[in-house]
């Protein structure tokens, strides 16, 4: 950086930082096609984005909005399916893998003397 002024091309993490948001929240933005990478990166590759488009997105409130919107959606489903596949648990305890094929009895090698 150069005396206060961003890199032409920022990295993941870089443009996190000026959205004020986590590195892991960059993808989601790139999937809901608020964040245009540059060029045409795979999917596994490293992606970079331009500055100069980056800071002006910042400066208009509509688009903020879709961001914030974005990454709360997100969230919500990821945390209510997290709850869910808990709640489909015992306590969210996976159950025991022998208790639920029957009981087994003791001295065969396959799970807990009962």
């Amino acid at each position: 950086m150069l005396l206060g002024q961003l890199p032409a091309r920022l990295t993941a993490e870089q443009a996190a930082w000026v959205l004020n948001c986590q590195a892991h929240d960059v993808p989601i933005l790139v999937a809901a096609r608020l964040l245009k990478p540059l060029g045409n990166p795979p999917p596994n590759s490293v992606k970079n984005f331009a500055a100069v488009e980056l800071l002006e997105q910042v400066k208009d409130r509509a688009w903020l909005a879709k961001v914030t919107n974005a990454l709360n959606q997100h969230w919500q489903l990821r945390n209510a399916a997290r709850k869910t596949r808990l709640a489909s648990t015992s306590l969210g305890h996976r159950p025991y893998k022998g208790l639920a094929q029957g009981c087994k009895h003791s001295g065969d090698g396959d799970g807990p003397a009962i």
